[in-house]
């Protein structure tokens, strides 16, 4: 039946039309904008996935950024510790050439100073933004410590964290430590210090068949925090050549110290003196003087001092605890060299090594530390370009097949026309039938 009020046939051909020109719009839209799925419309799953995935790569560039200005903070230290350890292996060297006695040790002392104030300078300038990563004197917590963002992790259930490379300060000032700037405790008192060589009167090592020994043990520690040693040599062969009242065997912890750190350098101020005293021959190199450290799985440090042997060898230890000390710098050893006199030269050659060790150790650290850092930098570098083809994969167009259809579609929709049009020339037929 045919109607000139009703046009089926017109009806089928614009909807096709229609239908045609919708995907028309959005190939074109795909063209144009390089995606398939370029808003919530296209495909909300999707574009959400897409949305949270940017905003991560967003995130990591600025983490590529934070590390890059970690890695070069630590590289001017790492640089600095190296030039200090050159700069006092030099001062070794004009401490060996004081050991001989036809020279002008004035003169080499001249020399010595010359270099330390170098080293001063070198760890004075050693900053990057205003970071000095070779100065831990603070007591704040904290501080001797520096985070640098290396990481954006995020889980399944969709909470973010953050993920940090820690770098520890490592400090090679010269300045002296200041302990009367603190407040001494009555031995035994601390809660940082325990055991038997902390009691409120000195504990004796006294000479035996026997040697004898008595312990200190570090169970916390806090920056600021200093512990001192009072030795006294009581009689026989150590008598007074072991005597410190004057408390050399010393540590003030740094920001970031453990318990090991603080009884290992009592520990070795300790074993250093008693070398000291047995070069110097004012003890005998078979004395059994010794400090050892031993650490507990809790953190928890013990020292275990060693006496002297034979009747009447005694050694009287005392620890003292004073809080709020002013640190020194980790070279302050430097400046108590001088090699301007015999006994000097001698004293300078067992302190000049610890203090290069020191300095090593520094720069191993930093070495360490930015190694990592390029390693971080260089993953998160492609955990970004992965990400980005990942985000790529799921919202961009298939240009090669959208160029296809959209040629197909343009000649759907010429058809479509004419089609339209032959449908809208039928009514036209039934003129005839009215002549």
């Amino acid at each position: 039946m045919s109607s000139i009020l009703t046009n089926n046939s017109a009806m089928v051909a614009l909807q096709t039309l229609k239908s045609i020109n919708m995907n028309l719009t959005k190939t074109q839209n795909e063209i144009s904008t390089g995606k398939s799925v370029s808003n919530a419309k296209d495909n909300s799953a999707v574009w959400a996935i897409s949305k949270v995935m940017e905003s991560d790569v967003q995130g990591f560039k600025g983490i590529s950024d934070s590390l890059a200005l970690g890695e070069s903070t630590v590289a001017v230290g790492q640089e600095a510790a190296e030039t200090v350890t050159d700069l006092l292996t030099k001062v070794k060297g004009k401490i060996v050439a004081s050991q001989e006695s036809n020279v002008d040790r004035v003169k080499i002392q001249a020399d010595i100073v010359a270099l330390r104030d170098q080293i001063t300078s070198v760890t004075s300038a050693a900053q990057f933004n205003g970071l000095n990563l070779l100065s831990n004197r603070s007591n704040t917590a904290g501080t001797g410590t520096v985070k640098v963002l290396s990481s954006l992790d995020r889980s399944s259930d969709g909470s973010v964290k953050t993920s940090t490379i820690s770098v520890a300060k490592q400090d090679l000032g010269t300045t002296a430590t200041n302990f009367s700037a603190g407040t001494a405790t009555a031995a035994g008192s601390g809660g940082t210090i325990s055991g038997a060589v902390d009691a409120a009167a000195a504990v004796a090592l006294t000479g035996a068949a026997v040697p004898p020994t008595s312990t200190l043990v570090i169970d916390s520690v806090a920056a600021g925090t200093g512990i001192q040693i009072n030795i006294s040599g009581a009689a026989g062969t150590v008598g007074a050549a072991f005597n410190d009242s004057s408390r050399a065997v010393s540590y003030v912890a740094r920001d970031g110290d453990t318990q090991a750190d603080v009884a290992n350098g009592l520990a070795k101020d300790f074993n250093d003196r008693v070398t000291s005293a047995i070069s110097a021959g004012t003890l005998s190199a078979s004395s059994s003087l010794k400090a050892a450290v031993s650490v507990a799985t809790s953190g928890v440090a013990t020292i275990t001092f060693t006496g002297e042997t034979g009747t009447g060898n005694n050694v009287s230890l005392q620890a003292i605890e004073t809080t709020g000390v002013a640190n020194g710098g980790g070279l302050e050893d430097l400046a108590g060299i001088d090699v301007s006199t015999a006994a000097g030269a001698t004293s300078a050659l067992s302190k000049i090594e610890g203090l290069i060790q020191t300095a090593v150790d520094s720069a191993a650290a930093f070495g360490s530390v930015r190694g990592r850092i390029e390693t971080q930098k260089e993953f998160v570098s492609k955990l970004t370009d992965s990400l980005k083809t990942g985000i790529g994969s799921m919202v961009d167009a298939n240009m090669e097949e959208t160029s296809a259809r959209l040629q197909a579609l343009q000649v759907q929709q010429q058809l479509g026309v004419q089609s339209l049009s032959i449908a809208n020339q039928a009514p036209q037929s039934i003129l005839s039938l009215f002549r």
